[in-house]
């Protein structure tokens, strides 16, 4: 059963692609009786269904870009429109355009995001995750190979997992310097609304999720 406080709680979770926003966004998320989203998991589902959302973001994906504001904003409107409780955005704002859009979002309706918190990691070991890292196309874990089961099966529903399609090192250049352009003002725009919650996250998954908690004392589902 999730607290009233939880069902309140508002949260957007930033990093560089590779720093854990995925796992950490999850499992924030359950810990907390929240909501979660992945864009970038929801995306890749349209793309493998082949919907004409999936078909607009299969080239811009393929790149290593991410997908406009004018496509991004109606689709985290459409899901922020079905909540009816507290969550968890993983993915989004990536541009401030969309930070602005997110809050007069939240604000026609008497709303407010609680934090952000951003996950901090150094380059070089960004580039040794993204040769390690793996999903499951089932139920969208992501994690590292040596976290997979015997005949790489997935540790959550244990359906074959493996790398994904758009996890080249130079995608990954491309999403990073992306990152760095169009979210590090976001960033810089939550920390002078001082909403914003740097966390080091070079530290294993477990310490790392100990220490997001440790953010919102007394909020836990």
């Amino acid at each position: 059963m999730t607290t009233p406080a939880a069902k309140l709680l508002r949260v957007v979770l930033l990093g560089p692609p590779a720093s854990g926003k995925g796992t950490q966004g999850r499992r924030l998320a359950a810990s907390l009786g929240l909501g979660y989203l992945s864009t970038g998991a929801l995306l890749r589902e349209q793309v493998e269904a082949g919907s004409e959302l999936g078909k607009q973001a299969e080239p811009i994906l393929a790149r290593g870009e991410y997908l406009p504001d004018d496509l991004m904003c109606p689709i985290l409107a459409d899901w922020l429109s079905r909540q009816t409780d507290g969550w968890v955005l993983d993915g989004f704002p990536r541009s401030l355009r969309q930070a602005i859009f997110l809050e007069d979002w939240l604000t026609r309706r008497d709303l407010k995001i609680d934090a952000a918190v951003s996950l901090e990691i150094p380059f070089e070991m960004l580039i040794a995750r993204i040769h390690e890292r793996v999903e499951c196309p089932e139920c969208r874990w992501s994690g590292q190979k040596i976290q997979l089961l015997a005949a790489d099966k997935c540790p959550a529903c244990g359906h074959p997992a493996g790398r994904r399609a758009d996890d080249s090192e130079e995608n990954f250049c491309n999403r990073h310097a992306e990152f760095m352009s169009l979210t590090g003002p976001v960033i810089d725009h939550y920390r002078q609304a001082e909403l914003l919650f740097p966390c080091d996250a070079t530290a294993p998954q477990d310490e790392v999720a100990a220490r997001l908690l440790r953010l919102f004392p007394g909020r836990l589902a």
